[in-house]
């Protein structure tokens, strides 16, 4: 890069690190073509809200002169099978690529996932945990190189306009009601119940309650929950939400049909189809064009199939990696990376 000012690897340092890591994040995503698109008050708040990542020992960044070049961050939680899980971001903006940094901050990322693991004292067992968008094709070539191994693959799929709705029925014996504040903890638990069997479950948790209910995604305005009339138990929900950043971003008015559950005693009736129909028609009221959701390619009770039926069809695959993770040594990670790249 001729003249371009040498990369040096550094901690987090506060807030101040945000608007250049944004603008390094997004310049990513966009040669990567993920989709995914940032403002420095996206990550402001979700830098205030997190509890299983502490940014000024679980981010490494590469500086280079003014700019972050690229940065890691790591962070950890338990599926309900016990698993021991550590998640992983990583970024490096376009002009810095295939110089080695991103080898460099992988390699600070494992090491501090192992120090991470041996803090904790459990057992195990461990894994490095990593999704990877469609078109992050460097880094999934690093994952492998570096002994992951695909675990997983879901969807992104996408309806392309909100006309022509089908008009899917509600089974004889539920009840869409209007959400009030005193069914918020219902609803949150009946989601968990649901997918309690399902692969990557994890465990509910208060803290996650309460920063739910003051998260962008709480929008129960859209929300189409379903009632069991004989029980007044939540038969089943879909809560959708609007991202206007990611709208700006990328110039669309989508929503998302996303937190798609049904009652184990209420599936194959028909109900997830009549909620998301309800739920389309709520987003096409919002001034929506489009919608998207996320799936699992191989989900058990073939949701693939039915968000087919509702006129969703895939945009992106993407995938989960996974590899074996052995607890080491806390303090080996920062001493990986004290040389600056070439």
């Amino acid at each position: 890069m001729g003249s371009s000012p040498p990369v040096t690897f550094r901690p987090f340092a506060g807030p101040s690190d945000f608007p250049a890591m944004v603008a390094c994040a997004n310049a990513s995503f966009a040669l990567d073509q993920t989709r995914f698109f940032r403002t420095v008050d996206d990550v402001a708040r979700d830098y205030a809200a997190f509890t299983a990542c502490v940014p000024q020992h679980d981010v490494w960044i590469a500086q280079a002169g003014d700019n972050i070049a690229g940065y890691v961050r790591a962070w950890h939680w338990e599926q309900v099978d016990g698993l021991q899980l550590y998640g992983q971001f990583a970024v490096v903006a376009p002009p810095w690529r295939r110089r080695g940094i991103g080898t460099q901050l992988h390699a600070w990322l494992e090491a501090r996932q192992r120090a991470m693991a041996a803090a904790r004292g459990h057992p195990g067992p461990h894994a490095h945990h990593a999704f990877v968008t469609q078109g992050e094709t460097a880094r999934a070539a690093l994952l492998e190189k570096s002994g992951y191994r695909p675990e997983r693959y879901f969807f992104t799929m996408v309806r392309p306009t909100l006309n022509d709705i089908a008009d899917f029925a509600l089974p004889a014996g539920v009840e869409v009601r209007a959400v009030q504040p005193d069914h918020y903890r219902a609803i949150r638990e009946a989601h968990h119940r649901a997918f309690r069997s399902h692969w990557g479950a994890v465990p509910p948790d208060d803290d996650d309650y309460e920063r739910w209910l003051d998260s962008t995604v709480f929008q129960p305005h859209l929300w189409q929950v379903a009632w069991d009339v004989a029980t007044n138990e939540v038969a089943g929900q879909v809560r959708a939400y609007i991202d206007t950043t990611w709208n700006a971003g990328n110039a669309r008015q989508r929503g998302w049909t996303e937190f798609i559950s049904v009652d184990e005693r209420w599936r194959r009736r028909g109900l997830a189809r009549a909620l998301i129909s309800r739920s389309l028609r709520a987003q096409a009221d919002a001034g929506m064009h489009e919608s998207g959701l996320g799936v699992d390619s191989t989900n058990a009770h073939g949701a693939q199939g039915i968000y087919e039926d509702c006129g969703f069809i895939v945009e992106q695959r993407n995938c989960v990696f996974r590899k074996p993770l052995e607890p080491g040594a806390a303090g080996s990670a920062t001493s990986l990376l004290r040389r600056p790249a070439p």
